[in-house]
């Protein structure tokens, strides 16, 4: 098992997409949360005043983008051997296939663990230095920021456990992460602005609920629970996966 887990770490630092998945994580979350210190205060869908407890929150934590990234990084690690054609060797070479698959979620879960890191680092650097230029006093307490920051790290990495079901369950890589995206950013959207009382328990919100965001008008579920959740989501997608898609003819 050690050994495929190595494989698949090997696979992922030795391809251009993780590091370019990682990179436009980067930036996107410095755009939104430089756009989001910038107009703090503003009114209208921006955050509150950046002096205030409330907007140091609110741009704190937009690490969305790393989160949805890590997701579509778990993705690609599942759906690359089918894209690429090198799933027949990577099943000669270990023949028991759930084996292969709880490795590259556990490869993808620790290299999605960096994607949480690299925004939570990004978000707290650009607030504290808008907070600082602007000579406001830092509301938030050191604490908080790193539960914050723990929080992105975590739900990063279960995102991506969880992207390795869709994609094995998927197999193709396109449709796979338009899924992702399309219920990450619109189907949870959607159904927690019609279903309210559930939207703590959709798996991309209670994630990014454990990074710090709100729920949109529910109250988020506690820091444990929301990463039960997403844990559970994430072996669910796998377990299904195991029994039905991986088990097919790779052709």
């Amino acid at each position: 098992m050690t050994r495929a887990i190595r494989a698949e770490l090997l696979k992922m630092r030795t391809a251009r997409l993780p590091l370019a998945l990682l990179a436009a994580a980067a930036a996107l979350t410095a755009v939104v949360t430089i756009l989001g210190a910038a107009r703090a205060g503003a009114g209208h869908m921006a955050p509150a005043a950046l002096g205030t407890l409330t907007g140091q929150t609110e741009v704190i934590t937009r690490t969305w983008f790393g989160l949805i990234m890590a997701l579509v990084l778990g993705v690609t690690v599942a759906t690359g051997e089918y894209r690429h054609g090198t799933a027949t060797g990577t099943y000669l070479a270990t023949p028991h296939r759930a084996r292969v698959l709880a490795a590259k979620t556990t490869a993808a879960a620790a290299a999605g663990l960096l994607f949480g890191l690299a925004a939570a680092a990004l978000t707290t650097g650009i607030t504290l230095a808008f907070v600082a230029a602007r000579g406001y006093h830092l509301a938030l307490a050191a604490g908080t920021i790193a539960r914050f920051a723990a929080g992105a790290v975590l739900g990063a990495g279960l995102l991506a456990a969880a992207g390795v079901g869709v994609g094995s369950l998927i197999r193709s890589q396109l449709a796979a992460i338009l899924t992702v995206f399309a219920w990450g950013i619109v189907a949870e959207q959607v159904i927690g602005g019609l279903f309210t009382s559930i939207k703590p328990y959709l798996p991309y919100t209670a994630a990014t609920t454990m990074a710090g965001s709100g729920a949109g008008g529910a109250s988020p579920l506690p820091f444990a629970a929301a990463a039960a959740l997403v844990a559970a989501v994430a072996a669910l997608l796998a377990g299904v996966a195991a029994r039905t898609t991986v088990r097919r003819d790779i052709t």
